[in-house]
């Protein structure tokens, strides 16, 4: 999973899987999420003003049956180093 904070828009993307495009694309929130698809499975979820919405992650969780432990980690990483992409791993550093 790969996490950005773009600090100028006030933007966070978590990439869960990485691909080079979606198929499809919904609001999640009516403000301050979106999702995307590829092959009607989760890939993507942005949201604005992060640091006041990450609420809305566990949100998506629950939804789509995801780690939110996880994605909030994701986020707070992404958070802490602004302006550049963090990576999360679920796999042990041997």
């Amino acid at each position: 999973m790969k996490a950005d904070f773009d600090s100028e828009a006030n933007a966070l993307g978590i990439e869960l899987i990485e691909v080079d495009r979606w198929d499809d694309g919904d609001e999640f929130d009516e403000y301050y999420c979106n999702i995307a698809f590829l092959k009607g499975r989760l890939v993507y979820i942005g949201l604005l003003y992060p640091s006041e919405n990450l609420d809305l992650l566990k949100k998506v969780a629950q939804v789509y049956d995801l780690d939110s432990d996880a994605l909030l980690a994701a986020a707070q990483a992404a958070l802490a180093a602004p302006d550049r992409a963090v990576t999360v791993s679920d796999r042990l550093a041997v």
